[in-house]
């Protein structure tokens, strides 16, 4: 009995999985991005420079996108909610999502990847745009912002919309609360547990152990905990990986031109692979290039939006730069590294697109790294998985945490983190590939709802931009768009007149 309904429901999630990420997934993403490019003029384009010096040349130049907020202020850095977030994005899908996408889709997948994360920076700004505008104050002082309430005072407060926009939002929450759990949580520790005892024969319950009391210590310590450690481990990792990466990559530097060649011959070409069906090939480069670009930087999902909210910024596009900043990182920087390394060490027919390898996943990138650093390239990719699974798990703990809050109450939070944390120990030591396959279906689902109010409310986001460029770029005296509440938008108004920043 129990094993006929595990299987119908197994059936039932594989249909809707299908629909969420097939043709009408991607397209629904890709649509999405396309109509926030145009809406804003191209901005990611035509401000590149602009967007760059106000992201990750601020660091290094203006004190109040790294200075942390005091005891009694409960909103965090910019550059903390940016570390926060791609503690998140920054994930397995960076070594496994684009092995996967080589194998699947050949060398092409890697450009049609790249063009998913251009259109994705603009969804993923509209996002952060929304967060800030319609965010609020919550109990404990802490912002509280994201699809759920962008979709509930954004598209709710057009006529006729309001008990839509408070479905969707209802809806919203529950699949990333659903979703927490599993793609946030148990998937990323079980590879985690896999890879740790595959390299160093190290047990599943021990690794669930050690996780457990490291969890518990950063994620019951609330966001700013979260935070804090998150802007150390994330350039940590990132830096540490991407050295490594690009060892291999200059030692392999003679072949680049060619892999260069087979992405953009592969992203084009009529046949598969290996040969066989005439456009096959190309339907599965676009098909897996943009399946992985969107697993990867999440733009769309309406996920990262919910660290950016608690940014201490007043101005909602300095906020929705660091989300184009985000994908920019973390698709056509590091998931191009990862592409190179597999594509330059020879793992791959560069004339046919054909695997030479019979390695999968993370086993992949492994011994690509192995052909430089030996027997240490399959434990430098456990680390690294280590190392970004975890920041993935502590970036959607605060996900799960906002969803909670949204809909049982700020008093409960603590039952849910209890929960996540407690989840973490039997994501590592159990085998639970049917939970694993529903999580990713409600990963998917997050994406209807939160694109539906993006593009419903691409008009707000327009203006609030053109009012951003006409009076940081052009230098117009008018009033900002920093919030939908009056009163919050008087108070934040006030603050950057007077030049706090913070």
């Amino acid at each position: 009995m129990l094993e006929t309904v595990i299987e119908k429901v197994t059936n039932v999630n594989n249909a809707v999985n299908g629909v969420v990420w097939g043709t009408f997934g991607i397209a629904l993403l890709l649509i999405a991005g396309i109509i926030m490019t145009i809406v804003n003029k191209g901005f990611q384009f035509s401000h590149f420079g602009h967007w760059m010096k106000n992201t990750i040349g601020a660091i290094f130049k203006e004190k109040h996108v790294t200075q942390h907020t005091g005891k009694g202020n409960k909103a965090i850095s910019q550059f903390q909610s940016l570390c926060t977030a791609m503690a998140a994005t920054i994930g397995t899908g960076n070594i496994v999502g684009v092995a996967t996408a080589i194998i699947l889709g050949g060398p092409g997948s890697i450009f049609w990847m790249w063009v998913m994360a251009i259109f994705g920076m603009m969804t993923n700004y509209s996002e952060n745009v929304l967060g800030i505008f319609y965010r609020r104050k919550g109990e404990s002082g802490e912002w509280r912002g994201g699809a759920m309430y962008y979709l509930k005072d954004g598209l709710g407060g057009y006529k006729g919309m309001k008990h839509v926009g408070t479905v969707l939002a209802i809806l919203f929450s529950c699949f990333c609360l659903l979703a927490s759990f599993g793609i946030g949580n148990m998937s990323q520790v079980n590879s985690i547990a896999g890879n740790m005892e595959s390299a160093f024969n190290i047990p599943s319950w021990v690794t669930g152990i050690a996780l457990v009391i490291i969890g518990s210590v950063v994620i019951l310590g609330g966001l700013k905990r979260i935070a804090n450690v998150a802007e150390k481990l994330v350039p940590f990792m990132a830096i540490l990986y991407i050295i490594g990466a690009l060892v291999i990559i200059f030692t392999h530097i003679g072949t680049v031109p060619a892999v260069f060649k087979a992405i953009f011959k592969g992203a084009f070409a009529a046949k598969s692979a290996g040969g066989g069906i005439v456009g096959y090939g190309l339907q599965r480069a676009i098909t897996w290039g943009f399946k992985r670009g969107a697993f990867s930087n999440e733009a769309g999902l309406g996920s990262s939006v919910m660290v950016h909210s608690s940014s201490n910024v007043k101005e909602p596009v300095r906020q929705g730069m660091w989300g184009i900043f985000e994908v920019f990182a973390d698709t056509i920087i590091v998931c191009t590294i990862t592409a190179l390394v597999v594509l330059c060490t020879g793992k791959v027919d560069l004339e046919t697109g054909t695997m030479i390898s019979t390695n999968t996943g993370a086993s992949l990138v492994g011994e690509s790294f192995a052909t430089i650093f030996g027997g240490f390239g399959q434990k430098f990719i456990a680390i690294a998985i280590l190392l970004f699974a975890f920041s993935t798990v502590l970036g959607w703990s605060h996900y799960g945490t906002t969803a909670w809050q949204y809909l049982f109450g700020e008093k409960t939070q603590m039952l849910y983190k209890v929960i996540f944390v407690v989840m973490i120990y039997f994501g590592c030591t159990m085998s639970l590939d049917l939970a694993f396959d529903l999580s990713d279906t409600f990963n998917g689902l997050m994406m209807i709802p939160n694109l539906i109010g993006v593009i419903a409310l691409c008009p707000t986001v327009a203006r609030i931009t053109k009012n951003y460029v006409d009076r940081k770029i052009r230098g117009k005296d008018i009033e900002p768009m920093l919030s939908v509440f009056p009163d919050l938008q008087k108070s934040e108004a006030e603050a950057l007149a007077a030049g706090d920043e913070d």
